[in-house]
């Protein structure tokens, strides 16, 4: 079996990468950055058609996105979520309709009141990369019913690991706390700690997909473990991790405006599928905290 992974050089590509190798499947990994399989952008239809075309693949596995809700990066993210999307199931289509494909969409394209979103919540445009998700949903649907394709989407709720970049506030948090174990008197600027969301490990989320597109029943769900801690409640226990205070070291950015004070999901329909997530919030935590850098 062969998989193509576009976005592979993400943490989400990591883990699916660790997965598909255990399953025995061959991975074809495209990504903008050094170290793919394939360098390439998921844009470029006629890198994504001749790549289907050639491996005529068994999985196909969309992960490339800025994970950024910015409006800077409103044509970066139409091009790698809504375009190559498109490249995507219409390569299918033509080259290999008997191919899985699976589309990361998100937790921030639905609208959030701050109770647990489901399949059944609506979708809200409040960003451009809001935007390109629900489009690359409606793209899926057009496919699945006009072709019959089976297209997949995961809509994915926060999830980290150690491979996680640092830009992230739980990498953020984990690595200042690491130095200021190793003596550093840095302070940690955060913004609103009382936002409550999921900590989710990225292998848990990645094997929800591997689940998802393994049967032909489901083909939207929202993936995630449904329990949501405070920003603070991080904070508090990686600095119990180094018997600091974290009160001597964070400091509250004036004016802060969060993106949503509450982003939690209700996850019965994959777990009606027989995942359950592994790793719970204090054992991500001691994960990362753990890591060498």
């Amino acid at each position: 079996m062969k998989a193509i992974i576009f976005g592979v050089s993400g943490q989400d590509g990591y883990y699916l990468t660790q997965l598909l190798a255990f399953n025995g499947v061959e991975v074809i990994g495209v990504s903008r950055s050094d170290g793919a399989t394939v360098k390439g952008d998921v844009s470029d239809r006629d890198l994504v058609w001749n790549l289907i075309k050639t491996h005529a693949p068994d999985y196909i596995f969309h992960l490339a996105a800025n994970s950024t809700t910015q409006h800077s990066a409103l044509f970066d993210n139409h091009q790698a979520i809504s375009t190559g999307t498109l490249n995507i199931l219409e390569g299918v289509r033509i080259y290999c309709p008997q191919a899985r494909v699976f589309l990361s969409g998100s937790a921030m394209q639905f609208h959030n009141e701050g109770m647990p979103i489901d399949e059944g919540t609506s979708f809200e445009a409040g960003s451009p990369y809001a935007v390109a998700r629900i489009q690359s949903v409606y793209a899926a649907r057009y496919y699945r019913a006009a072709f019959g394709l089976k297209v997949y989407v995961g809509y994915l709720f926060n999830h980290d690991s150690p491979v996680r970049p640092e830009k992230h506030i739980n990498q953020k948090v984990v690595a200042a706390v690491k130095r200021i174990a190793g003596g550093s008197k840095e302070k940690l600027e955060l913004g609103n700690l009382d936002v409550k969301k999921e900590f989710n490990y990225a292998g848990d989320i990645i094997s929800a997909m591997w689940t998802l597109v393994n049967q032909d029943i489901v083909f939207e769900a929202v993936m995630g473990c449904g329990i949501a801690y405070t920003i603070q409640d991080w904070v508090e226990y990686c600095f119990k991790r180094i018997n600091r205070d974290w009160h001597d070291f964070v400091v509250l950015k004036k004016d802060f405006v969060p993106e949503y004070k509450v982003l939690v999901c209700n996850p019965r329909v994959i777990k009606s599928l027989g995942w359950e997530p592994q790793v719970n919030f204090y054992q991500l935590a001691d994960m990362m905290m753990d890591a060498e850098a």
